[in-house]
């Protein structure tokens, strides 16, 4: 074994969320049935909730826990406060994530349109209170193209076209 250690640990990127949820062990299901998410394992505490989760999802690392209100650690399903978060997430194909993520049992917010970024894309909240946009990226466009089809979007927006 190396006596360097990395800092970041194999397998992480230098970004990682780490989410509460109210129901950590339901979560781990729901993110494997919506997402394909590969449990990596569940820390268990002496009270018997989970007290740290990790999935890999593609090639990234989701952390989450269960709730501890004590600590002030809620859950947004618990606070009914609409999370500010928005966990983004590239699929191979975002119809196909987007139905599985219904399947299992999230709500949708916003259904899979193409939009003027180039994605298409489209938001669920998951059963634990957290929003997922999840898209595909199918076109490549320049900074140019971007802002012309911005304000091309934001004016039907305004008229109500």
């Amino acid at each position: 074994m190396s006596s360097v250690v990395s800092p970041i640990p194999k397998g992480f990127h230098t970004l990682t969320p780490h989410i509460v949820v109210n129901n950590a062990k339901a979560a781990a299901e729901f993110y494997h049935r919506a997402f394909g998410a590969e449990v990596m394992g569940l820390s268990m505490g002496p009270d018997g909730k989970v007290m740290h989760a990790q999935v890999r999802i593609g090639d990234s690392i989701l952390m989450f826990a269960d709730e501890y209100p004590e600590w002030n650690s809620p859950a947004p399903s618990t606070t009914k406060a609409d999370t500010c978060v928005r966990l983004h997430l590239y699929v191979e194909d975002v119809d196909v994530v987007f139905a599985s993520a219904v399947q299992a049992g999230a709500q949708v917010v916003m259904p899979v349109t193409t939009q003027f970024w180039g994605d298409r894309y489209g938001q669920v909240m998951d059963p634990f209170g957290h929003r997922w946009s999840i898209a595909t990226h199918v076109k490549d466009m320049s900074q140019e193209e971007m802002k012309a089809a911005a304000e091309q979007a934001m004016a039907k927006m305004t008229s109500g076209a």
